[in-house]
């Protein structure tokens, strides 16, 4: 009896020293260096273990399937894994992975909707973004605020689009509240509209208030704005033309059309960034009337049709040196 008891006493030990090494072995697999050579960004799908394991495998982080399932199950109690885009950094070890998965945060993306597009445009730009998920409907033109988004993969394309309209609703909000005395402008959306032909009229940032004041003065005297990004849009129907412009087009009866018609457009021709607003707000106090191109990227400006004149035929005497460059329409 008591042989058999030392022989039992024997054999827990033995399976007790078996059991360590094993655990010991176990937890040095677990901590051990993993075979990813370099930084991965992968995205981890939904599912459970079994799938998140076979995509980790085909990216080279785990070289061992059933090892990574097994430890994902003993140490279930540290939390859930959770599917999105991580970057899981060089030679991770089994651990490093599930801390990750766990823990990690997801990558953050980058969506950029530049100043001056249609909403056909911007519509276009979200469809073709890696990442996202559903339809990329064409928002209201104009409802856009330009800017950096981020977004993480699987984000959706329609709520992105939202976050950018509750933008420019606020960043409208908080222009319109700060616009100069007397414009002659009734409500934020005749500022947006206004602002975007600003945005589309130039790209020079020193320009942008000065060009409002033209604006503004044309609208005070009730002089048609005569600008071709308004023409552009009709022709264009929302996206770029790819010809100049032509008579034809100055001559469409579109309500859009500021050779032809007073006042503002019915509607914004694109989305407005915040600076273009904010110089439309307020605007330079300039008695200027008139701009042409100046052939530096730039614009001369004229208070008088005597002196645009001058600045017209300068600047047509430029458009004849590069061969091939249309004349621009005078304003």
């Amino acid at each position: 009896m008591l042989a058999a008891f030392r022989t039992l006493i024997s054999l827990l030990v033995v399976l007790a020293v078996i059991v360590g090494i094993a655990a010991w072995q176990a937890r040095q697999v677990y901590r051990a260096p993993g075979p990813l050579p370099e930084a991965r960004t992968i995205v981890i799908p939904r599912g459970g273990i079994e799938g998140i394991a076979a995509a980790l495998e085909r990216q080279g982080v785990i070289a061992d399937t059933r090892g990574f399932a097994i430890a994902a199950w003993l140490t279930r109690g540290q939390g859930a894994l959770r599917s999105a885009e991580y970057t899981f950094p060089a030679h991770a070890s089994m651990a490093d992975v599930l801390d990750v998965l766990r823990e990690g945060k997801a990558v953050q993306r980058r969506l950029t909707i530049p100043e001056g597009l249609t909403a056909r445009q911007i519509a276009a730009i979200m469809a073709r973004t890696e990442g996202m998920t559903g339809e990329a409907p064409v928002p209201e033109e104009g409802a856009v605020l330009p800017e950096t988004y981020s977004y993480q993969w699987g984000d959706n394309r329609a709520a992105l689009l939202r976050r950018g309209e509750t933008a420019m609703t606020q960043a409208l909000a908080t222009v319109w509240a700060d616009r100069a005395p007397g414009l002659p402008l009734s409500n934020p959306r005749d500022l947006l509209v206004l602002a975007s032909i600003v945005e589309k009229e130039t790209g020079t940032a020193a320009e942008r208030a000065r060009v409002a004041g033209v604006f503004v003065n044309r609208l005070k005297r009730g002089m048609p704005l005569q600008s071709d990004p308004t023409v552009v849009y009709v022709a264009g129907q929302g996206m770029p033309l790819e010809r100049p412009i032509t008579r034809a087009d100055l001559d469409r009866d579109s309500p859009f059309n500021t050779y032809r018609n007073k006042g503002l457009p019915p509607g914004p021709i694109a989305s407005p960034g915040l600076a273009a607003l904010r110089a439309t707000a307020r605007p330079a106090a300039t008695d200027d009337l008139f701009f042409v191109a100046d052939g530096t990227g730039g614009h001369a400006f004229a208070r008088t049709l005597e002196e645009h004149n001058r600045n017209v035929t300068r600047w047509r005497g430029i458009e004849q040196q590069r061969r091939g460059s249309p004349a621009a329409p005078q304003r």
